[in-house]
């Protein structure tokens, strides 16, 4: 399917800039250091859908989706829908990293040094 059949179809737009306006504290905390191509020259965008999926943070260029999970990740029912999201990503070809909130602002520097490490240089 055609990047432009998959990326930030139509019909999600009021959602993904909703989201926008709503970001997590921690959401916003990276987007600081990922934003302006701050890291490593990417560009990133957030709130970024992919088929009915929106990714908290997306490298088009890397085919790198960042997704930030909090408590309410932290169940078995979320922890099943975000395999299940996880697994189809990637079998678009995406690569998906997960952090959890708490590690964004207790150990940033390891954090943007993992996204990097998954850049393909």
């Amino acid at each position: 399917m055609s990047y432009e059949k998959r990326h930030n179809k139509t019909g999600l737009k009021k959602y993904r800039k909703l989201l926008r306006k709503r970001l997590t504290p921690a959401e916003a905390f990276l987007w600081k250091h990922l934003s302006g191509k701050k890291l490593a020259g990417r560009k990133f965008r957030r709130q970024h859908s992919i088929d009915r999926y929106i990714a908290d943070f997306y490298c088009a260029s890397e085919k790198l989706v960042i997704e930030l999970d909090g408590q309410v990740h932290m169940n078995p029912t979320a922890q099943a829908y975000d395999k299940k999201r996880t697994e189809h990503l990637e079998r678009a070809g995406l690569t998906v990293i997960r952090f959890e909130n708490k590690m964004v602002f207790e150990n940033l520097t390891t954090v943007l040094e993992e996204i990097t490490a998954n850049f393909k240089k």
